[in-house]
C-alpha cells in the first residue's frame, strides 16, 4: 500500500470524525453520529495498518483485540452513574500514551544519532542540494523501523522541530495523567472531593511550571535525557496538585477540561510520529474540550484561566447563616399537589442517576402528561458530574426530547410554574450563588426553583451532598422535602396520580 491510500482513507476517517462531532451536539442525531465515530476509527486503524511502515501484524492484532475486549467489559460493566470517572480515567490513558510516544521519539533519535556516529557521519547533515545527505549502509537502513528510517531522513532542523513536539507531548501527556487519575479519585469518592493542597498552594504550580521551562530549554540545548525525566516528574506533580485544589462543585468543568489536555497530547502524539489523523483527531479534541470548558466555566461563572490554573473550588469568605428547618412530606402530599397542579418543572440531578431512578421519572412523567398537565425537564449545564449526563439518562429512558429543556430556555418560566421537582441535584438549584457573595459558587446561574408555588425536593438524608454546600432551598418555606431513595420515592407516586 502507497501513501496515497493512507491518505485518502484518513480524509475519509476525518470527515467522518468531523460528523460525529457535530452530530453529538444533538440528542436525536448523536446515535448516528456514534456510527460515524465508530466506522472513522476502523478506517484509520485499517489504512494505518496497511499503510507505510506496516508490520508487526501479529503483535497488533493482539493488542487491538486485548483492548476489544477490555473496551467490551467496560461498556457492559460500567454503569451510567460511573461514567464520568470512566471518562476521566480514559483521559489518563492518552497522557500516559503521549509520554511513552515521547519517550520512544528521544530514545530513537539517540539511537539513530549512535548509528550515524559510528558510521562516521552527523545525523541531520544537509548536502549541496538541500536535502539530508544520508551515508549509511542499505543493510543498516533496512533493519531500521519504519519510525527510525523516518527519523534517519530528517535535517537537523527537522530533528530540533521532533524534539520540541515530542518534549510538549510529554509534558502535557504527564498533566493529564495525573490530573486525570485524581479527577477519577474524586469522582468516584475514592479521593476527597474538598479542595486541597500542599503548603505553598499556587507558589509550588509556579515553581514546578519555572523549573519545567528550564528543563524544555536544557533538553533542546542538548544536556540529555535525563532532563526529560525530571520534566517529566515536574508535570506529574503538576497534574496531582491542580487537580486536587479544585473543589467537588467543580468537578464537570474538570473533566472537560482535561478532555481538551488529552486532544493536545494526542495532537502532539500525531507530530512526534508523523501521523496527519492523529495530529487532526486531537486537534478536534483539544479544541472543542477547550470549548467546552469556556462554556461551562460561564454557565458556572468561573474564570476560564483560574479554572486551568487549577485556582477555584474554595469559599472567599464566611459564608451566611441558613436559618429555620427542613420540612418532610411525604408521598401522599406530593401526589396530592401534583394532582392539582396544571404545570410541573422536574430538574434531575447526579442523585437521580445514583439511584437509577430515571425510569420511574419517565413512567410519573408519562402518567402526568396523559392526565392533560404540562410536564418539563429543565437541565443546568454541569447537572450530574459530566456535561450532557442528564441528558443521556433521560433519553435512555425514552424521556421525549421535546420537554428537555436547557436552563436558558426555561429558568424564566418558574414563576408561573405550580410545581418544581428536585431530583437528586443540590448547587444547580442553590440560591446561594445570587445571594450570597461568599459562597464558593457565588455568581453561578442557576435554576431559580424556588420561584415555582410549590417545590418538592427528593433527597436522601438532610446532608450537603457532594460538594459540601449548604443549600438555603431546602428551608424555605414553600419547599418541602421528600425523602428516601430518588427510584422508591418516584415509584410510590406513580399510583398516587390521577
Amino acid at each position: 500500500m502507497d501513501f496515497g491510500f493512507t491518505t485518502a482513507a484518513y480524509v475519509v476517517a476525518a470527515v467522518l470524525f468531523i460528523f460525529s462531532l457535530g452530530g453529538l451536539s444533538g440528542q436525536e442525531s448523536a446515535k448516528r453520529a456514534v456510527w460515524y465515530g465508530i466506522v472513522g476509527m476502523f478506517i484509520a486503524v485499517v489504512a494505518t495498518m496497511l499503510g507505510p511502515g506496516q508490520g508487526m501484524w501479529a503483535l497488533s492484532i493482539v493488542l487491538i483485540a486485548g483492548g476489544a475486549v477490555v473496551g467490551y467489559q467496560l461498556a457492559t460493566r460500567v454503569q451510567m452513574t460511573q461514567m464520568p470517572e470512566l471518562v476521566a480515567i480514559m483521559h489518563s490513558l492518552v497522557g500516559l500514551a503521549a509520554v511513552f510516544v515521547g519517550f520512544n521519539a528521544d530514545i530513537m533519535i539517540n539511537t539513530i544519532a549512535g548509528i550515524y556516529a559510528d558510521a562516521g557521519q552527523v545525523m541531520g547533515a544537509v548536502g549541496p542540494d538541500g536535502y539530508t545527505a544520508i551515508g549509511l549502509p542499505k543493510e543498516i537502513s533496512d533493519g531500521l523501523s519504519s519510525f527510525g528510517q523516518l527519523i534517519a531522513k530528517k535535517s537537523s532542523v527537522e530533528i530540533t522541530i521532533l524534539r520540541v513536539e515530542l518534549v510538549l507531548g510529554i509534558w502535557i501527556g504527564a498533566v493529564t495523567f495525573t490530573g486525570s487519575v485524581i479527577a477519577y479519585g474524586k469522582l468516584a469518592g475514592r479521593v476527597d472531593s474538598a479542595a486541597t493542597q500542599l503548603p505553598g498552594g499556587h507558589l509550588l504550580n509556579a515553581v514546578a511550571a519555572v523549573l519545567s521551562v528550564v528543563f524544555v530549554f536544557m533538553y533542546l540545548g542538548g544536556s540529555g535525557s535525563w532532563t526529560l525525566v525530571i520534566l517529566t516528574l515536574l508535570a506529574l506533580f503538576i497534574g496531582y496538585h491542580l487537580i486536587m485544589g479544585i473543589g467537588g462543585a467543580d468537578m464537570p468543568v474538570v473533566v472537560s477540561m482535561l478532555n481538551s489536555y488529552s486532544g493536545w497530547a494526542a495532537a502532539a502524539i500525531g507530530f512526534s510520529l508523523g501521523n496527519d489523523l492523529l495530529i487532526l483527531v486531537g486537534a478536534l479534541v483539544g479544541s472543542s474540550g477547550a470549548i467546552l470548558s469556556y462554556i461551562m466555566c460561564k454557565a458556572m461563572n468561573r474564570s476560564f484561566i483560574s479554572v486551568i490554573l487549577g485556582g477555584f473550588g474554595g469559599a472567599a469568605g464566611e459564608q451566611m447563616a441558613v436559618d429555620g428547618e427542613q420540612v418532610a412530606i411525604d408521598a401522599a402530599g406530593v401526589a396530592a399537589t401534583l394532582n392539582d397542579a396544571d404545570s410541573v418543572v422536574i430538574v434531575p440531578g447526579y442523585g437521580m442517576a445514583v439511584a437509577q431512578a430515571q425510569q420511574a421519572v419517565s413512567e410519573l412523567t408519562t402518567k402526568l402528561r396523559e392526565q392533560g398537565k404540562k410536564v418539563r425537564f429543565a437541565i443546568h449545564p454541569v447537572a450530574g458530574r459530566l456535561p450532557g449526563h442528564m441528558n443521556v439518562l433521560l433519553a435512555e429512558a425514552k424521556v421525549p426530547y421535546d420537554i428537555v429543556l436547557e436552563m436558558d430556555e426555561i429558568n424564566e418560566d418558574f414563576p408561573e410554574t405550580d410545581v418544581a421537582i428536585i431530583i437528586g441535584s443540590n448547587d444547580i438549584v442553590n440560591p446561594a450563588a445570587q445571594d450570597d457573595p461568599n459562597s464558593p459558587i457565588a455568581g453561578m446561574p442557576v435554576l431559580e426553583v424556588w420561584k415555582a408555588k410549590q417545590v418538592f425536593v427528593s433527597k436522601r438524608g438532610q446532608g450537603t451532598g457532594y460538594s459540601g454546600i449548604e443549600n438555603p432551598l431546602f428551608y424555605k418555606e414553600n419547599t418541602r422535602m421528600f425523602f428516601g431513595d430518588a427510584k422508591a420515592s418516584m415509584s410510590q407516586l406513580i399510583p398516587l396520580v390521577e
